[in-house]
Parts: structure tokens; sequence; C-alpha cells
């Protein structure tokens, strides 16, 4: 449906995701540059930089190794190019009168915020969007890159932040059918536990008031209301590392009880909405062995949203909600942080516009 957002308005859409190394050369600082963020380890600069260069050099050739299985290169850049490409095109087909663009800025990997700021104030915007590609708020991800966004945008226009989206219809629906493409194409298996696998945090992320885990339940509990009945479901966490307590049950364990009670699983990556290391890697190849060795009954993997098409009207959606908004900070859904997580940005602990 068009809607009317001005004739004269120019809208830069800024969409924000990780990034990730562009060859196997590129491993070590992109490394560096993720452990170096005080929001992924939080000790002082002159304790967090030396360690941040020791673990990006450990971990070097165990993660060259991984990119190596996806051609030697992350697929998020080629990936977000194309769901920016879709928003585009989206938007201009709804808000004909004004001039909309969309814009990419990855975190620890090329094109940095800095370089894509200086392209969004060239572009000269009266709003300016920025969606992260996150859908759950969390101070790692989501308040880091609106902080290195803020700090390196110098240019005009209203800065309008979409903080988080969970239970966005868009999201929720294309999680739906993409669970149900995948299931229905490896034969339905049953009987079957559906694993919303996300990407973990040490739980005392959580316990200072970030509220991703509560989030991440949220979007699991829409994702399966919209399912429909009958599903046996459960939420779990992927990508641990370091010796703090994470989150639980980890996907891996997840997989092994389900193995152990007679069951197959439907794995979909509830968090990330690109394909990356951590789909193509540890659920395709790491989780998908696991499963064979465990002896689980099916191992099905439903793919991440990418351009599904009720995933990018829903970006639309946030888009042209954002720009009616005051300057600051706005979740996209009516699903409310606010009330219980301190870190929740519009309580004023975590991030401000």
């Amino acid at each position: 449906m068009a809607r009317d957002v001005g004739p004269t308005r120019r809208i830069a859409v800024v969409l924000v995701n990780l990034g990730g190394p562009d060859k196997l050369q590129s491993v070590r600082p992109f490394l560096f540059n993720l452990f170096s963020d005080p929001a992924i380890i939080s000790a002082p600069a002159l304790i967090r930089y030396p360690l941040a260069a020791f673990i990006s050099t450990v971990r070097e050739k165990s993660a060259q190794a991984n990119y190596a299985i996806m051609g030697g290169a992350s697929p998020l850049l080629p990936e977000t190019e194309a769901q920016s490409q879709a928003l585009q095109a989206v938007l201009s087909a709804r808000a004909p009168a004004a001039t909309v663009k969309t814009f990419i800025a990855m975190r620890y990997w090329r094109p940095f915020s800095d370089e894509t700021a200086k392209a969004v104030a060239a572009f000269g915007p009266d709003e300016v969007v920025f969606l992260p590609l996150y859908p759950q708020f969390s101070t790692t991800t989501t308040a880091s890159s609106l902080k290195a966004w803020i700090k390196a945008y110098k240019g005009s226009g209203k800065l309008k932040a979409v903080c988080c989206y969970p239970t966005l219809d868009g999201l929720v629906q294309a999680h739906a059918e993409r669970i149900l493409a995948a299931w229905t194409a490896a034969g339905s298996p049953a009987p079957v536990r559906l694993l919303f696998s996300a990407h973990g945090l040490p739980e005392k992320v959580i316990e200072g008031g970030d509220p991703y885990q509560s989030q991440i339940e949220a979007t699991a509990a829409a994702v399966a209301e919209r399912l429909g009945g009958g599903w046996d479901w459960q939420v779990c966490y992927q990508s641990r590392v370091g010796p703090l307590k994470w989150l639980g049950p980890t996907t891996p364990d997840a997989i092994r009880v389900a193995a152990a009670e007679g069951l197959g699983v439907v794995v979909t990556p509830i968090a990330f909405v690109s394909e990356h290391i951590e789909t193509l890697v540890e659920l395709d190849h790491e989780y998908a062995e696991l499963a064979r060795r465990e002896g689980c009954l099916a191992y099905v993997r439903a793919p991440a949203l990418g351009t599904h098409g009720a995933f990018i009207e829903g970006l639309a959606d946030l888009v042209l909600e954002a720009v009616e908004e005051p300057v600051g900070v706005h979740p996209g859904t009516e699903h409310e942080c606010a009330a219980c997580w301190s870190k929740c940005p519009r309580v004023g602990a975590g991030v401000k516009a």
C-alpha cells in the first residue's frame, strides 16, 4: 500500500549488521575488531586490546578453516546487499513521493559506520532511519552498533532509530513459512522438536538488565503460535565461547536430548536474519554431524529469512512508521521491555540518540 510521507522528504535507511571477513586474510583483523569492542569484552582498554589481539591470533586458523567452508569469505555482506535492494524497491513503491535510499553499515568489517556515514551525509537526508538487522535488542549488538553510528554520523537529518522488533508480524510470518517449507521439503518427518536456536550470551549480560533473552523467547513464542498447535518447541543457544556461564540450554545439548527421546529436530536460526558462519558452519555442518552421531531421527534446518517477502515488507513497515516518530530510539513492535529491563534504551540506561 502506498503511503504519503511528503513529496520533498529525503529518507536514508541504514541497515546495520555485524559484518564478516571478505577474505581469509581479513579474519584476524575482523576478530580483533569484534573482541576489542567494550560491548563484547567489558574490561578496561589497557586489558581489552591486548586480550583482543591474543584471542584473534589464537582463533585465526580455526576461524579461517570455517570461512574456507563458505568459499573463503563471509556471505553476510552480499546477503545484506540483497536485503537492502529488496527493501529499497518496496519503499520506493510504497512511498513514491519521497526519495528513499538504503545504505549498509557493518559493525566489525567493511563497510564500517564511518564509511557509510559519509555516503549518507552526501545524500543529504531529512531523516535517517537506523534499522538494525538484529530483531532482538542487546547491548552487544544494537546498542554497540548505534553508538558507533552516532559517533560517525555528522550529516543532516533527524535520527530515528529502531531498537527492536521481536514480534513484528512480517518477521513472525517469514519464520513460520521458512520452518514449514523446510519441514515439508524434508518429507514432514515426525515426531520432531522445533529448536529455536539463537546466538548465546553470558548470563551476566542478562543479569545486568539486557532484554535479549526475553525478546528471543517472545519471538519464539509468537512463531510457535503462528505455526499452530501440535509443535513441540524449545529455545536454545549456540556459539558459546570462553569460560563464563552462558545462557542455556545449548543447541548441541538440545539436540542430544531430542535424540535420546527418540525425536528428530527442526532447527531454525531465530536471531539471525541472514546466512553466515553460525548458520552455514555451526548449524549445517557441526550440529548436523552431531545429530547424525547421536542417532537423531531427523535433522532439518530452516533457512534464515534473507529476502523473504513478508520479512522485507515488515522492514518497510518499520521504516515508514519510524519516519513519523520523534527523534530518538523507538521499538518497532508492541513488545515492551522498558518496564523490566534496565538496559532497554527507552529507560535511559541503554543507548541514547
